[in-house]
Order: C-alpha cells, then sequence, then structure tokens
C-alpha cells in the first residue's frame, strides 16, 4: 500500500514538471518602412478564439519587406527586401523560433532585379521563385537543409507590353505560383497581360524554370496575384487594372478560362484590384479592391463541380487601401492590411455563408502590406 502510494506521488510530481504542448498562432507582418532601415516585419501572437493580437518581437534596421511568404513546414519566413528602390534588391530568410515568437535572420540574397514584389515556394519547401515587379524577371534560389538561400540560379528577363500606357509599356512580373502538381511555374505579368508557364526541370537535384508558353489574358487586365483551388481543378486571378477575377479549370499544366467576374461593387473610372484567397474548405473565395472610390473585400461562393463563382457581398475594410490580407487557420477570421491608414483591420467570418463582420480589435501599425499566419504546436 505504501508502496503504490510512493509511486502514485513520484508520478504525480513527474506530471506536474512537464510542460504541456500548446497551440500558439503567430502572425508575421511585413511592411514598407519609407525606403530606409527601420522596424519591417512584425511578429504578433494571435488569439484564434477572440482575434486578439499581442505583439512579441520585431525586426529592426532593416528596409521595405513589402513582401512575406512562410515556408510549407513554417520553420522559415522568406521575405523580400528593399522593394521599391532604384537598385537591386534582396531575398531574406529567416528561422521561425516559436518559443519566443521572433525570428533570426539567416541570411540575404540579392533577387536579381528591381522591386522584389512576390515570392513562392514548392511543397517540398526546397526552391523558392521571387518575382522582380518593375525589373521584369524572375529569379529562383535553392533552399538549403538549415533554411537559407543560395545565390540565385536562374534569372529569366522579359521585354513586354500591352494596351495601357504608362502602366503596361514594359514587363511587370507581379507574382509566380507552382501548380497543385508541383510540375509546373504560372508568372503573372501584370504589363504585359500574360501567364508565363515555365516546366520545372530538376536535372540531379538542380532546378530550373524551361520551356516557358504563354497565356493571353484580355487587353488592360493586369494580371496580379493568382490562387489555386483547394480540390487543384480551379485557378482564379485579380486582374489589377481590371478589377476583375479570371476563372480557369486546371488539368496537366492547361489553365482553361472560364468566366471572368467584376470584384468590386461600384463602377470605377480607374481599377486597383489587389490580393485574392480560398478558404481552406474551397467554399469561398475572397478579394481585396483598392480605391479610388472603394475599399473593400469580395465575396463569392464556388461552384465545387464547374469552378464558377456567384457573388455573395461585399465588406468594407475599414480603412484605405487594402493591399493583402490572410485568413486564419482556423478560418474563423480574415485579417485586412489596409497600408495607406497604417492599420490591420480583423473581421470574423461566418463558415457557413462567408460573410465578414467588422471586429474593433484592429492593429495599429505603419504601412502594413503583407500577412502570413500559422499554428504551432508549442
Amino acid at each position: 500500500m505504501i508502496k503504490k502510494a510512493l509511486l502514485f506521488l513520484c508520478f504525480t510530481i513527474f506530471l506536474s514538471g512537464c510542460k504541456t504542448a500548446k497551440n500558439k498562432t503567430l502572425l508575421f507582418v511585413g511592411s514598407f518602412t519609407d525606403k530606409k532601415p527601420g522596424k519591417g516585419i512584425y511578429v504578433y501572437e494571435f488569439n484564434e478564439a477572440t482575434g486578439i493580437s499581442i505583439l512579441k518581437s520585431t525586426v529592426n534596421n532593416i528596409t521595405n519587406t513589402s513582401f512575406l511568404r512562410l515556408s510549407p513546414n513554417g520553420k522559415y519566413v522568406y521575405s523580400v527586401v528593399e522593394s521599391q528602390m532604384q537598385h537591386n534588391g534582396k531575398v531574406a530568410s529567416f528561422k521561425v523560433d516559436v518559443s519566443n515568437s521572433k525570428l533570426n535572420v539567416l541570411n540575404m540574397q540579392d533577387c536579381g532585379g528591381l522591386n522584389p514584389a512576390h515570392l513562392a515556394i514548392d511543397n517540398s519547401g526546397s526552391f523558392l521563385v521571387n518575382s522582380n515587379y518593375s525589373g521584369g524577371s524572375l529569379s529562383q534560389f535553392h533552399i538549403k537543409n538549415d533554411g537559407s538561400l543560395s545565390e540565385s540560379n536562374q534569372i529569366l528577363k522579359f521585354k513586354d507590353s500591352s494596351s495601357i500606357k504608362g502602366r503596361q509599356s514594359a514587363s511587370h512580373i507581379h507574382s509566380a505560383n507552382f501548380s497543385p502538381d508541383q510540375k509546373y511555374v504560372f508568372a503573372h505579368d501584370l504589363g504585359a497581360d500574360k501567364i508565363r508557364r515555365f516546366t520545372v526541370v530538376n536535372k540531379k537535384g538542380k532546378i530550373s524554370l524551361q520551356n516557358q508558353q504563354e497565356i493571353k489574358v484580355k487587353p488592360g487586365s493586369g494580371p496580379r496575384h493568382f490562387t489555386f483551388h483547394p480540390n487543384a481543378k480551379f485557378g482564379y486571378g485579380i486582374n489589377e487594372l481590371s478589377g476583375k477575377i479570371d476563372a480557369y479549370s486546371y488539368k496537366n499544366g492547361v489553365l482553361n478560362f472560364i468566366e471572368d467576374y467584376q470584384s468590386y461593387q461600384q463602377k470605377q473610372e480607374i481599377y486597383s484590384a489587389a490580393d485574392i484567397h480560398i478558404s481552406k474548405d474551397g467554399k469561398f473565395l475572397y478579394a481585396s479592391n483598392r480605391a479610388p472610390k472603394e475599399n473593400s473585400i469580395a465575396i463569392f461562393s464556388v461552384n465545387l463541380n464547374n469552378g464558377k463563382l456567384t457573388k455573395v457581398g461585399h465588406s468594407a475594410t475599414g480603412g484605405i487601401h487594402p493591399r493583402n490580407f490572410a485568413i486564419s487557420p482556423s478560418g474563423k477570421f480574415v485579417l485586412v492590411a489596409n497600408q495607406f491608414t497604417n492599420s490591420i483591420v480583423i473581421f470574423r467570418r461566418n463558415l457557413k455563408t462567408g460573410l465578414l463582420r467588422k471586429l474593433p480589435n484592429e492593429i495599429k501599425i505603419k504601412s502594413p502590406s503583407s500577412i502570413q499566419i500559422k499554428t504551432y504546436i508549442d
């Protein structure tokens, strides 16, 4: 009896000394720093029950970290650096310290062009593609085992144009996406009204983009960002200059146009559509619209059989110039970065209807431009 009591006491003491694993959701925010070194990246702890965020750390003395991308495993964050400058920008790699809610810099590499605007990573986490907007080019990097970046393995430059003077007088690669099967990269050229498709070629571990093919979009569209549907059967592109969303079917590297949809609620003289995301269950698509008369998130339901969209509604973003937004890991919240009013506005998302309800707890932050968010087990 005494032995059993002692064993129970020892077991209780052992359990009390164990650290209980818990979920921690980290919110990473990239920003513009007025083209000079400053606080560029912010790390928050985000409460998936209340939608409240607490600032935990910043990355300082860094310039115009305007776009972030988490690695598929969440261990690393990659950022463009020195975007919108008169010289080549950079791409930086950081290791995520979950316990301390901070980022530790690993290294930086020249991005091979002007104004890096977007980063894409393959599902294996070993290959990164950077889009240079002003330079009209793509550069690709090998990601090492420790998360750091090699020097650029390949730089592809484009000379092209389209119909809108001033905005489309040269090639502007605004983003790129890996296909769901990881066999192709689709680059979105705002300046040329083209989607450029490349085959991902792997020769003895050395990866390159080859065999370019062009998919033309309607003149004056300005393809900006793109997302594939979770079912891998459809893809959707947001066009900055026309304010429209293009729906495509996807199979074996081929995008076939289905239909386009106006993202704005009101007719505009000038459109400036920005970002696009689909809920994890694939039922709803969201897109952000930036001024001049409307700052909103457009909400569409997705037909899972044919990929067509049906407009559900619009939500005002509570600020100006919603450059980027993200859906939280639980799907219960949408976080919108209003760049020109220095705020991230939080919306609670109805999982059944897709509609958004603005919450009072905004995040005040200077020129927020990119959001990444992930739940970790700490």
